[in-house]
């Protein structure tokens, strides 16, 4: 058991019969379902709110495709947290890497995904929410195009980077899923240029670089056209800070109401980012907003309609449990550089796991141009089988620097 789920017993059958068959899934504690409380992570919202007086839109389409909802899933607290370590509910075992934390703050879903206990899971992603436990339980995470499905009776955090993402330990389930939500367009099913961002790749823990070596050779490979180049020429802490502030405005003008008349509870590292919120939640945002457009604009151009930005999804594997609160602070710093972008550019985002390490569950991303989704998730299929059955399971041998495994061709 993961302890994955916070109503394990919650149960809705399948309203019609499609392509999802005979799955199951889970959905995460901030998305409606009819007759029940969301909390959100916090026992102040379950008891300062009504059940729900009608499914979410993305369950009722799961449902009509013919998949069964098993259980409601644990989250962060109002999704405010990439690490899933709730101080009211207890954090979810990492399938995986019991002896890590499962990241957030789709800690469930991802735990009860990779655990075996769900075929599927539904999870929210703002900052990096389903992409970073995916990583961390060592399965396939996706967050879509920001407006490209419905967030209608989901608990909103920040609308303009709030989307509905899912995982799956099977990238065919992954895909699967996609194929209910996205239009299949014309020409190639896959995309076919890679790009490389070596600001991007800086980021990885050097322990880490051997065991990267083999996979990124062979995924390099399966395209037709490769790109190197720096992603921000003003420094990827200037596009984390970007992010960071106007997500925090957002935060408090969607809950600053409720935290101002409820006063709830709050683990304490929650608490000062709430705190912290607050205090700009007055300030001017117009250059941020403008700057951020210029991000959209630019990193969507670069990817462009057919090709992937290659990035690895965290600078590390997970942090164990019982990690310092310090120290799990300067991970998020540093994950939010990479997390950050899709984030901030509205793009869809496939994380998929490599081989574990000694330091657990490690993976890579890619990200796509605004609606080229399905094709990122047919991609993430190709990939997936390539790399199982390649060498990328074959790290020993493997030797080099960052140059040498990442930005030159092979």
């Amino acid at each position: 058991m993961t302890d994955a789920f916070i109503k394990e017993d919650m149960r809705k059958e399948p309203t019609g019969s499609g392509i999802l068959d005979g799955l199951t899934f889970g959905v995460k504690d901030v998305i409606s379902v009819a007759g029940h409380t969301n909390a959100a992570g916090n026992p102040d919202w379950l008891n300062t709110h009504a059940p729900a007086q009608y499914n979410a839109p993305v369950i009722d389409r799961l449902l009509e495709e013919g998949a069964l909802l098993h259980g409601m899933t644990h989250t962060d607290e109002l999704m405010y947290s990439l690490n899933g370590e709730n101080v009211h509910y207890g954090t979810p075992i990492n399938p995986k890497s019991p002896a890590c934390i499962p990241g957030g703050s789709s800690s469930g879903s991802a735990a009860a995904a990779s655990g075996g206990e769900v075929h599927f899971a539904l999870g929210t992603d703002t900052g990096g929410s389903v992409r970073i436990p995916s990583s961390y339980c060592g399965i396939y995470g996706f967050r879509p195009t920001h407006g490209a499905i419905d967030v209608q009776g989901v608990i909103p955090l920040a609308p303009s980077f709030d989307t509905i993402g899912w995982m799956a330990d099977d990238p065919v389930i992954l895909s699967r899923v996609g194929d209910i939500f996205f239009r299949r367009g014309k020409g190639s099913p896959r995309l076919e240029k890679i790009k490389i961002a070596s600001d991007l790749w800086e980021l990885l823990d050097p322990d880490l670089h051997k065991c990267y070596a083999a996979p990124l050779r062979q995924v390099k490979a399966m395209f037709k056209e490769e790109e190197t180049r720096l992603l921000s020429e003003d420094g990827l802490g200037k596009w984390a800070d970007t992010f960071r502030v106007l997500q925090a405005q957002e935060i408090w003008q969607e809950h600053g109401g409720w935290i101002t008349d409820v006063r709830p509870r709050f683990a304490y590292d929650i608490y000062r980012r709430l705190l912290w919120a607050r205090s700009i939640s007055g300030q001017d945002m117009t250059e941020r907003k403008a700057y951020r457009n210029k991000i959209k604009a630019w990193t969507n151009a670069w990817i462009g309609d057919d090709g992937v930005l290659l990035l690895p999804t965290t600078p590390a594997g997970p942090p164990k449990r019982g990690t310092p609160a310090s120290r799990l602070e300067d991970i998020r710093t540093k994950t939010m550089k990479l997390s950050c972008i899709a984030g901030l550019a509205g793009l869809p985002q496939v994380t998929i796991p490599l081989p574990s390490t000694v330091e657990g569950p490690v993976s890579i991303s890619l990200i796509a141009a605004k609606g080229q989704d399905l094709k990122l998730l047919e991609t993430a299929c190709l990939i997936s089988k390539e790399l199982r059955k390649g060498d990328a399971y074959e790290t020993d041998s493997v030797q080099g620097t960052p140059e040498e495994l990442l930005w030159n061709r092979a």
